[in-house]
């Protein structure tokens, strides 16, 4: 990102992990402010962005922050105001923002002269990568895979399956999931949840919390198989035998959903059984992500198809499609990518894979991960507005509930979602320095994806700064309630009496994970 001097404020300019004091803007961490001049340049690129931009920007407008300079977990905007970034590029950066490994592998390439632009030819540089993704792929599907470099974008690789497939099986249809995100191009749109006039059937996807059965647990999803099994064997069913079956280990989009490993099992016995290739999008779930290096390995299946992008290229852009070497059918030329060569994403792929497969950080996700959703789970009993918290590894997910909604829900069902609820404290993380996503069916999931390296002490800092966004969006929810109002007053984020801001240190009875200060 190219920004000017003037916008460019030192890190150890004012604003630091203490005292968070929010505005309608954004988050400021620090009593004393920012520069004047900081502050003009931030609104102006932010004023410039809104009048230039298309209307189809999105992160923008819930998080109007001028990033300038990036470490690890933290990110400082152009106004000197400093973050903890628990989106981490939707999930991109494993390592955090400009790690050492990767700035030194890219350096490598850049010093060495050679080329940056090669389309698919064979250079040393992706020599490296293959050779390193292969071997952390599950060993019984390296041993046959084949892979194929897409354009920069997971949607892209996702595209690139459908069509291997078909060309495989000479068949058309494919199968999805509800609730499912694959990408924005029109084939990755026709597989995802909110699609309508599609070619694709739509099979359920398995949960506890709002289990499309209404039981939930092990028993919603044997019918969940139950009824995949039924679609594709009843000749009256409306849906022709399929030439593939794409589905999440985890949801992301979908609302941090991760699935049953028995029920992944079930799928592969099923499409195995009907020689039907299953695709397992890991772009978001993969290189350690949810504790495993690949999310398919907890439940111990080998897909046919798997495709890969986001951490793959160690925050640059890089997409593959891995698949098993029969279904390899595709002429020269069957699929192509102008920059499908990416040499800098490539090294920088290589020394990211390699990092967390050294270093254990899928083990280390796993570990973090469960003690975190055990803390969080703690924070749940105290706010009822927390209808359920689920994840694996370090993909954690807080759904808000509505309690107050009418018609009540059937006594057995869960509170509808609360999508104002949720918005409100991403709002709140904000003003405390603390950047989270939206997702789920109805946007009332906040959702965490910190990098694979943040630390103890930086998770402990995340969950307080949650939490205390939570009791301050509880709080008003409460008086809204009292005094005849109707919703979380979350833009507006006035501050409450007493207590601290930024740490989201204790408060009265609330229970909290610690306190914690980032380094």
């Amino acid at each position: 990102m190219a920004v000017t001097e003037s916008a460019v404020v030192p890190v150890g300019a004012p604003g630091g992990a203490e005292g968070a004091r929010g505005s309608a803007e954004g988050a400021r961490e620090g009593a004393s402010g920012a520069p004047e001049g900081a502050r003009a340049a931030h609104e102006g690129i932010l004023r410039r962005q809104s009048a230039r931009e298309s209307a189809a920007r999105t992160y923008a407008r819930a998080l109007p922050i001028v990033p300038v300079r990036a470490r690890g977990l933290t990110i400082e905007g152009a106004d000197g105001r400093r973050y903890l970034d628990c989106l981490s590029g939707a999930g991109t950066l494993a390592l955090g923002h400009n790690h050492p490994v990767v700035l030194e592998a890219i350096r490598k390439v850049l010093d060495s002269g050679a080329p940056l632009h090669v389309l698919d030819l064979a250079t040393p540089v992706k020599d490296a990568f293959t050779t390193e993704l292969f071997r952390t792929l599950p060993p019984e599907f390296a041993a046959r895979a084949r892979v194929q470099f897409c354009g920069p974008a997971g949607t892209d690789a996702v595209e690139a399956a459908f069509k291997l497939v078909r060309a495989a099986t000479g068949r058309t249809g494919l199968l999805a999931f509800t609730g499912a995100y694959h990408g924005m191009t029109a084939g990755a749109l026709e597989a995802s949840g909110g699609a309508t006039q599609v070619r694709v059937a739509r099979l359920p996807y398995p949960q506890d919390y709002r289990c499309p059965f209404g039981v939930g647990g092990a028993r919603g999803a044997e019918l969940a198989a139950h009824w995949t099994e039924s679609v594709l064997d009843d000749g009256k069913s409306g849906v022709p035998h399929p030439a593939g079956m794409i589905l999440e280990p985890v949801q992301g989009e979908g609302g941090v959903i991760p699935a049953p490993d028995a029920w992944m099992r079930r799928m592969r016995e099923i499409t195995a059984a009907r020689d039907i290739p299953l695709i397992a999008d890991e772009v978001q779930t993969g290189v350690g992500r949810t504790g495993a290096f690949w999310a398919v390995e907890h439940s111990g299946i080998t897909p046919d198809v798997m495709v890969l992008s986001k951490a793959i290229g160690g925050s640059l852009p890089l997409a593959v499609v891995v698949y098993r070497d029969d279904l390899d059918v595709w002429e020269p030329g069957a699929h192509a990518g102008t920059f499908r060569g990416n040499q800098l994403a490539m090294a920088a792929g290589t020394a990211t894979l390699a990092f967390v497969r050294e270093n254990r950080l899928a083990e280390r996700a796993g570990t973090l991960g469960a003690r975190m959703l055990a803390q969080l789970r703690t924070l749940a009993d105290a706010f009822p507005c927390i209808g359920d918290v689920r994840g694996r590894g370090l993909m954690i997910g807080v759904e808000l509930v509505d309690l107050e909604a009418t018609p009540h829900p059937a006594p057995d069902s869960p509170p509808p979602a609360a999508p104002e609820l949720a918005a409100a404290v991403q709002r709140e993380c904000l003003r405390r320095g603390l950047i989270v996503e939206l997702g789920g069916r109805h946007a009332s999931v906040v959702r965490l994806l910190p990098p694979l390296t943040i630390t103890d002490e930086q998770a402990t800092a995340v969950l307080d700064r949650l939490a205390d966004a939570v009791e301050a969006v509880a709080a008003v929810a409460a008086g809204d309630r009292g005094s005849g109002g109707g919703r979380a007053r979350g833009a507006e984020g006035e501050s409450r009496e007493g207590g601290q801001r930024g740490g989201g240190g204790p408060r009265g009875d609330v229970p909290r994970p610690g306190r914690g200060r980032t380094p």
